[in-house]
């Protein structure tokens, strides 16, 4: 997944133990407060013994996590993920960690370039990488399957880390199937625009990537693309009045963009403005992020933005218990909440509970075994059901707009709602896939001997 925010952070890379850290257990938490949403928690005491891995003692279970907080161009980027794997851990530890190990938090910024060196420093101490996104995986995947780091990231983004060994996610997005319900539900909301709609291109390989993946989506929900030619520089433009005038001359009415809400993005927006072209835009759901009403409150050039999503609304939080949750337990700990703090969340909870399973058996081995055996999973009810252990995307979806600096959901009409449809899991083209798979649906291109497989 494509994914950016925004706040802010050191940007070197280096890792800091921020959360968890070793200290007097805390007693246990009442069994009454002892759920996340619809989920038993995975977490609470036990007498789980033993070194039997990296980063695992008697007492301790070390987990990295992460996002790109530190990056120079838009500071604060992804925050909420740490941000939200951070108290989860404390909530976790409360309860008497996993078993009864406490866990210990080892936070890394990859500040968007660094994350081959997170991932160096990760493999030398950490048991797995938990929650966890770095907009630049494709630089570190390779590092990362020579260590045989284990993990359950919170998003993916090149091809070979969406369908890496070793790696299962609360919420997949593999190369080879798609959910592909923002589209299918946007041509039924606006069945005019079918054959006016365009998708913006970037330099960036990892969106190159996804929107050769979103152009195959948008033709198997109806969509006859347009094809105006528009590429813009993911390290900003000098001006943006002449890709706009480009769209104007192509006649799009409708735009899609796997980019993120950074201040480059919101600069072509204004660009569309200037030129009188006013889109109706479709993105990722990283779209659905606070700089975006922010920045709309004060223009109101993006009341036409929408945003598919398999994730509960913040704004459900009254109504769905895992969101109020989740807004309550990063608010306590002074966090970020956003969308992508909810997959961090849904992550690290997919993680605790094959954990949990493990018992004094903590190995990777065990948490690849058990991981692989998850086929039904929503976060406590965070978002759709998904199936992390064959890395298969939800068959359900919502779509998010936002009118001033209000989001709404707007399709399915009732909130906290999602239409499900089988014909909403598209299976891509392997000409979009950016990577090669083997008979198991894992990416070929750093496999070895050595990697850890689930046992049948």
């Amino acid at each position: 997944m494509v994914v950016t925010s925004a706040c802010a952070s050191d940007r070197e890379g280096d890792a800091v133990v921020s959360a968890g850290a070793p200290g007097a257990a805390a007693a246990p938490v009442q069994a009454s407060d002892a759920t996340f949403g619809t989920l038993e928690s995975p977490c609470g005491a036990g007498d789980a013994s033993g070194a039997t891995d990296q980063g695992v003692s008697d007492t301790e279970i070390r987990i990295g996590y992460g996002d790109d907080r530190g990056y120079a161009k838009s500071p604060g980027l992804n925050k909420e993920m740490g941000d939200a794997v951070s108290a989860m851990i404390d909530w976790c530890n409360e309860q008497g960690g996993i078993n009864g190990r406490r866990i210990v938090g080892t936070l890394f910024d990859s500040a968007m370039t660094q994350a081959n060196a997170v991932m160096q420093n990760a493999c030398a101490s950490e048991f797995m990488l938990v929650g966890h996104g770095f907009a630049m995986d494709q630089t570190s995947e390779q590092t990362r399957v020579a260590c045989n780091l284990a993990a359950v990231p919170a998003f993916t983004v090149s091809p070979d880390a969406a369908n890496g060994p070793m790696t299962y996610q609360g919420v997949p997005f593999p190369v080879d199937y798609a959910n592909g319900s923002q589209w299918f539900q946007m041509a039924e909301m606006y069945p005019e625009l079918v054959n006016e709609f365009d998708v913006v291109d970037s330099t960036m390989p990892t969106i190159i990537t996804a929107n050769t993946k979103a152009r195959s989506i948008a033709a198997a929900a109806g969509f006859n693309l347009k094809n105006c030619g528009v590429t813009l520089n993911y390290d900003g433009e000098s001006s943006y009045v002449p890709f706009a005038e480009k769209i104007k001359q192509c006649g799009a009415k409708g735009l899609w963009t796997s980019r993120s809400p950074v201040p480059a993005e919101f600069n072509f927006v204004k660009a569309l403005d200037q030129v009188g072209v006013d889109p109706i835009l479709l993105g990722e759901a990283t779209w659905y992020a606070n700089a975006v009403p922010a920045w709309n409150g004060e223009t109101g050039l993006l009341d036409n933005m929408h945003a598919g999503m398999t994730f509960q609304m913040l704004e459900n939080a009254d109504v769905v218990p895992a969101v109020k949750k989740y807004t309550e337990l990063v608010a306590e700990a002074g966090g970020k909440t956003a969308l992508l703090g909810m997959q961090a969340t849904s992550s690290f909870l997919l993680w605790a509970t094959a954990a949990k399973e493990c018992g004094s058996d903590l190995t990777r081995q065990c948490m690849i075994d058990e991981l692989s055996q998850i086929h039904e999973w929503d976060g406590g009810g965070l978002h759709a059901v998904t199936d992390p252990g064959n890395n298969m995307p939800a068959t359900c979806g919502l779509v998010v707009s936002l009118k001033g600096a209000e989001y709404s959901q707007a399709f399915p009409a009732e909130a906290a709602e999602f239409k499900c449809d089988d014909r909403y899991l598209v299976a891509t083209d392997a000409s979009t896939w950016g990577t090669e798979l083997g008979p198991d649906r894992i990416s070929t291109k750093y496999l070895n001997p050595n990697v850890i497989r689930p046992n049948a």
